[in-house]
């Protein structure tokens, strides 16, 4: 099915609230929750690994991870916003901005989903766990370089970038067809634009820091534990080789 509404916001702009408010509609929406624990979904990782390496407004068989899917909020799909409005162009579009302003969505991005990028326990897994090496290269070059112009190292660039992005979107979509919006807003300013009517549960505000900031400590965890392992490992070699030079004639 093609694609009703395209998300051009960056990850932690009150993407997951938006997802599952979407969800609730009867929208089915593709975020990168379902790609990293939808198992019916195990391939999508190698595709926008492909993405990734690809060239920016390269064309992929986008219908291959997004043919069940009416929206599409969230990394990795924002990443190529711009590809998926040209493959689907009675698309709208809407644009999520931080509730609190670019500050303070730098600050949540670089203490979650940056730790693929900043943590070298990270990339300590990566060197042992295919899940992990190709999430990370996923992320590297699909999110973190092409999406963010290799920008969130620096505080003051990545928030320059931020402030750009919206603008580059303003300029690029036609104004009826796309939403600025802020999760705070709720359902009004969204139904109104989807042309839908409102519905009476509370707007689902919904954030997976804690989730996110338990995945580190696990990868914190395993990265520790293989470096315990690996210490083991060479103490044992060196008993061995001790013992073996103490047996010889």
């Amino acid at each position: 099915m093609a694609l009703q509404l395209i998300g051009a916001g960056f990850g932690r702009t009150g993407t997951l609230s938006l997802y599952m408010a979407l969800n609730s509609l009867g929208l089915p929406c593709y975020h990168m929750v379902e790609v990293l624990q939808n198992r019916a979904n195990r391939h999508h990782l190698a595709f926008w690994r492909r993405v990734g390496h690809g060239q920016p407004g390269e064309p992929f068989p986008w219908d291959e991870v997004l043919g069940d899917y009416v929206a599409a909020v969230d990394n990795p799909a924002s990443c190529v916003w711009r590809e998926l409005l040209e493959a689907n162009p009675g698309a709208k579009v809407i644009l999520t901005l931080h509730p609190r302003g670019a500050e303070a969505w730098y600050e949540s991005t670089v203490e979650t989903i940056y730790f693929s990028e900043r943590m070298w326990q990270f990339q300590l897994l990566a060197a042992v766990s295919p899940f992990a090496r190709a999430l990370g290269d996923m992320t590297h070059h699909l999110v973190w370089q092409r999406a963010h112009r290799g920008t969130m190292a620096n505080r003051q660039a990545a928030i320059a970038h931020y402030l750009q992005h919206i603008e580059e979107v303003k300029a690029a979509v036609p104004p009826e067809r796309l939403l600025v919006y802020s999760v705070d807003q709720g359902w009004g300013p969204l139904c109104a634009f989807l042309d839908l009517p409102a519905p009476q549960l509370p707007f689902p505000h919904v954030n997976d820091r804690a989730e996110i900031k338990a995945t580190i400590n696990l990868i914190n965890l395993a990265a520790y534990g293989l470096i315990g392992t690996a210490a083991l490992g060479l103490a044992g070699l060196g008993w061995f080789a001790l013992g073996a030079t103490r047996l010889r004639p």
